[in-house]
């Protein structure tokens, strides 16, 4: 099938079917629909490669990427297919390292090689300076997901504001000694959601306490590790706010592990919503962060972006919590658990 065949089904011009296929303007919405369905009846998939010589311009989407949860990956790069599959771009996916010394230089690689219209940058490449400045120096449109400075071409959402709501839950249930793991400190999540966790406590008239924030790295390991250094400590904490839900998993793992009982006598929560949220027993409180809308979203702008830069924006999304059986009333007294059994 070819578009002469769709423009034919459609009764319009070969012309305008190449204008909805690309998602341009002026195009009226009962021709549209028209044109569509033609193409849903002939089974009609553009050719990247034509189209990319006919417009001059390349029908490829890069999607930049270096973190250590997968779930949280595959939900954007999933949000991401959506967007290109319903307005018929290629993705190609590209993984880098966001701290190697050649970084520039990889990405000039890729851009060469492969010759994407644009990228769509993940957390933590969506705040390494130098990239974006080359980028824009290339003049390689770009959109950021989540980026420390939101401006430009992205989306993003309120994570201080959704960290602090996530400890006054917490301080809602009784809860006076709350720690906080920390995620990759290249991460401006990870910034935003300490910043969450310190307002929190503000608000109720908590103390803050450096004891209480250990450095994790978005891992489950990490995650353990951390949750043994805040469990070991003399006055262990009565509910624990892990910055992702990787390594809130990695704390019940140590906790249960320990005798601990959660959300009894340890309330555990954490950040995204990823599927281990609720596949763990008892199941995750947590912040739903829209991975996969974020994903959709970071790519709608970024094609806008390539048609007409002024078209594009940063978008904010909204986040809800989620409160499972892992957070519950604090304990009246708490012991280290190093005694425990």
């Amino acid at each position: 099938m070819t578009i002469d065949d769709v423009a034919a089904a459609a009764g319009v011009s070969p012309k305008t079917v190449s204008r909805v296929i690309n998602s341009e303007p002026n195009v009226r919405a009962q021709t549209q629909e028209r044109v569509r369905a033609a193409i849903e009846k002939l089974n009609f998939r553009p050719d990247p490669s034509a189209r990319s010589l006919a417009a001059s311009r390349s029908y490829l989407i890069g999607v930049v990427y270096d973190n250590p949860s997968d779930s949280y990956l595959m939900e954007i790069i999933s949000g991401v297919l959506d967007t290109c599959q319903a307005q018929h771009y290629q993705t190609l996916l590209c993984p880098l390292r966001f701290d190697r010394d050649d970084l520039l230089r990889e990405v000039d690689s890729l851009i060469a090689q492969s010759r994407p219209g644009g990228l769509v940058l993940t957390p933590p490449l969506t705040d390494n300076d130098a990239l974006l400045a080359h980028l824009r120096t290339l003049g390689v449109p770009f959109a950021c997901i989540s980026p420390k400075q939101p401006e430009g071409c992205g989306v993003t959402f309120d994570e201080r504001q959704a960290a602090r709501e996530m400890v006054r839950h917490l301080v809602d249930l009784g809860h006076r000694r709350i720690a906080h793991i920390r995620g990759h400190v290249a991460h401006g999540a990870s910034s935003w959601r300490v910043d969450g966790y310190r307002d929190a406590l503000q608000d109720a008239g908590i103390e803050f306490d450096p004891a209480l924030v250990v450095q994790g790295e978005f891992s489950f390991d990490s995650g353990m590790q951390a949750a043994r250094m805040l469990l070991d400590l003399e006055q262990p904490p009565t509910a624990i706010f892990a910055a992702n839900d990787d390594m809130a998993a990695g704390v019940v793992r140590v906790a249960l592990e320990r005798g601990l009982s959660i959300p009894a006598e340890l309330s555990v929560c954490g950040f995204d919503d990823i599927p281990i949220a609720h596949q763990i027993f008892p199941a995750l409180t947590t912040v739903r962060q829209p991975a996969r809308e974020m994903g959709a979203s970071a790519a709608a702008e970024l094609l806008k972006c390539m048609r007409d830069p002024a078209q594009a924006g940063m978008r904010q999304l909204p986040y809800s919590l989620c409160l499972r059986a892992s957070t519950g009333p604090a304990p009246r007294q708490r012991v280290s658990s190093r005694g425990k059994r």
